[in-house]
């Protein structure tokens, strides 16, 4: 991999969004998904699961200073989950995002408060986590496995670096470098250290992230550590149960922690195996630092894993994890619709693994990824009035069979108010309200536009100060229209994406025809640049009607409805019950229509397809007849963009249409 293609994201102070598709989606995270989880996570959304989370980081405080009275009582006990930290920190980092984007003296008042009583939880040597705090110190430390400390520290120190570069203020940023500092002094591969890592991973990537702000040799050291040494022989996970419990033999454990993506060190790893939302966290951080320190087989492995997800074990909609066993990845073209669990927090974790890939380099695929799961797998998990959410994002649903069914138990049909483990959430808004940082990436010199979003984009490639506009409609029209400010003339290479699902394009370089390069799926002019130069980006947007690969036995014989990056479905509000009845077959008087009025805007589409008509026997099977196409009736079929499903009236929705 030659690293002069390396780049790095344009951070969210340099960028303005005003687009007409995900304004809407950030203001709605701004002015209602922040304020509303900051009541669920104080436990006051009436009839919603308690959260526990602000409740035990007081209780902390108050047992870490006995002075403190913050009204909890003190022999109440840790609540939720061992991870539920971590739902407070991903809530201060959306909160963080969202400060860049609109200033709010009362919610920057309200974290700094919050920030208040987490430093207060800190210990002497910098330890911060509630659980052991509250339940006591003397286990730290002692089930890295299971009981999720490091996770809980990763999105603590993301949460706190967030709120540093969102407002210049140290106190909580700090805090996490003297944890960070503690975890450091207690584990590694130094005598008398714990030699171990992350169950849960996530504090790999932000150790990187750290290690960007401090260059503090030994916060990259310790990502590195915890990347190299997991899954070698003899398994720590082994020798941990075995410290624990007396049971458990390291040299018998096998092959036992694919669960954990620790079955073999990540070097070797090729095919994405184990929990879906742990395996992507890996993944990103193995891809951070693969870039930063020009790791040449940890690039392979990150490009060998991305193309195993992809091409494999990815739904149309950018999910992952097909089971609801382990919440995990199962087996190559496996992806039935029904029983997937495809967790929002895992299609969140792939678009940060695609992201990272990106900055190795722009190659569309990761692109495509990333756009994939934003406009189809990520946003589908919460309700458009930003209230309600799905853990589980399913792309077939029968309200009876998630009600009587057992296999499909953990399936919704309508988004829940919040969940006792409420990764999902937090994690949403924390994406979305950053969406600015992953539309370009910039080196020395070059510049490459990787998502169609409204904005302005400060860049400096080469040390020329630069402003990057684009206007589109984006996803609803495939025009986009690109203008660069300069203050002088300069040289710099300029990419801008071809994306996957676009098979005619037209480009324009100040409304004339221009030369250009096809590189990986980037468009790239390489010329000097003057004040106002322009590009206009022309794709072809028609409907497009989808086929999986035959391998994958849920989908032969069906047909997904497409159009630009976003995934279409049939719901019962607009076609009746028993979707498995309809039927595509040659489609005609295909309709796009935008729709204003309906699911905040979107584009419908219709088009006149078949129905199997009811029998007049009371048979259960009977011989296909001759005339059997009789049995077939007219029928239009209405299909709405898949993020946007049951946000009216819950019923059936299939993405997967019989041809």
């Amino acid at each position: 991999m030659d690293n002069a293609r390396h780049t790095e994201f344009i951070g969210l102070k340099k960028v303005v969004i005003n687009d007409g598709f995900w304004t809407a989606f950030m203001e709605r995270i701004r002015t209602q998904v922040i304020p509303y989880q900051w009541e669920a996570l104080n436990d006051r959304i009436p009839s919603a699961e308690p959260s526990y989370c602000v409740r035990n980081f007081k209780l902390a405080a108050e047992l870490t200073h006995p002075e403190l009275d913050y009204g909890v009582p003190r022999d109440i006990g840790h609540g939720g989950c061992v991870f539920q930290d971590s739902d407070f920190a991903k809530w201060i980092e959306a909160a963080a995002y969202s400060l860049v984007w609109r200033p709010d003296p009362d919610l920057e008042k309200t974290l700094d408060h919050t920030i208040d009583i987490i430093c207060n939880a800190q210990q002497s040597d910098g330890y911060l986590d509630t659980y052991y705090i509250i339940n006591g110190m003397d286990k730290r430390f002692t089930n890295l496995k299971d009981n999720h400390e490091l996770y809980c520290f990763g999105h603590l120190l993301e949460g706190a670096i967030a709120y540093y570069e969102a407002t210049g203020k140290r106190k909580l940023m700090d805090a996490l470098i003297r944890y960070a500092d503690c975890v450091d002094r207690n584990i590694g591969p130094e005598e008398g250290k714990v030699h171990g890592y992350p169950g849960h991973e996530l504090a790999e990537m932000a150790l990187v992230r750290l290690y960007a702000i401090t260059k503090d040799e030994k916060h990259l050291k310790l990502a590195h550590y915890f990347i190299d040494e997991r899954g070698k022989r003899p398994y720590f996970f082994a020798l941990e149960e075995c410290r624990n419990n007396g049971n458990g033999s390291p040299e018998d454990a096998g092959e036992q922690y694919h669960y954990h993506q620790a079955h073999k060190p990540v070097r070797e790893q090729r095919v994405a195996e184990g929990h879906a939302v742990r395996a992507m966290y890996l993944y990103a951080g193995m891809a951070d630092l693969a870039r930063l320190t020009n790791d040449k087989e940890l690039i392979a492995a990150c490009e060998a894993l991305f193309a195993n997800v992809s091409k494999r074990q990815m739904y149309i909609t950018g999910g992952i994890g097909q089971s609801a066993y382990g919440e995990a990845f199962s087996y190559d073209y496996s992806l039935p619709n029904d029983t997937v669990y495809a967790e929002t927090c895992a299609a969140i974790g792939l678009a940060f693994f695609a992201r990272r890939m990106s900055a190795i380099a722009p190659r569309g695929v990761y692109a495509d990824v990333l756009e994939k799961t934003l406009y189809n797998g990520i946003i589908s998990g919460m309700s458009l009035d930003g209230k309600t959410f799905f853990y589980v994002n399913p792309l077939e649903a029968l309200p009876e069979a998630c009600l009587k069914d057992q296999r499909m138990s953990h399936v919704r049909i309508e988004r829940q108010k919040w969940f006792g483990c409420a990764c999902c959430p937090p994690n949403l808004a924390r994406i979305i309200a950053s969406l600015g940082s992953y539309i370009h990436s910039e080196n020395a010199g070059a510049v490459y536009t990787h998502l169609y979003v409204g904005s302005e984009a400060k860049a400096s490639p080469g040390g020329t100060d630069l402003t990057i506009s684009i206007e589109t409609n984006y996803p609803w029209e495939g025009l986009v229209n690109i203008r660069f400010n300069l203050k002088e003339a300069a040289r710099f290479r300029y990419g801008l994406r071809i994306p996957g699902w676009c098979r005619n394009y037209a480009l324009k370089l100040n409304g004339a025809d221009a030369a250009f390069t096809v590189e990986d799926a980037y468009a790239v002019f390489n010329r000097e640049w003057k004040d106002g130069d322009s590009i206009s980006a022309a794709f072809d947007m028609p409907v497009t009607f989808v086929q999986a690969n035959p391998k994958v036995r849920e989908d032969v014989g069906k047909t997904a409805v497409m159009r630009g990056p976003v995934v279409y479905c049939l719901e019962e509000a607009d076609n009746g019950k028993e979707l498995c009845r309809l039927h595509v077959g040659q489609a005609a008087n295909i309709s796009v229509k935008y729709e204003k009025a309906l699911l905040e805007g979107v584009t419908l589409i219709s088009m006149t397809g078949k129905r199997e008509k009811d029998w007049a026997e009371d048979e259960l099977y009977r011989a296909i007849e001759d005339s059997a196409m009789s049995a077939m009736e007219d029928k239009t079929l209405r299909f709405i963009p898949y993020y946007a499903w049951t946000n009216r009236s819950p019923g059936e929705m299939t993405v997967w249409v019989n041809r």
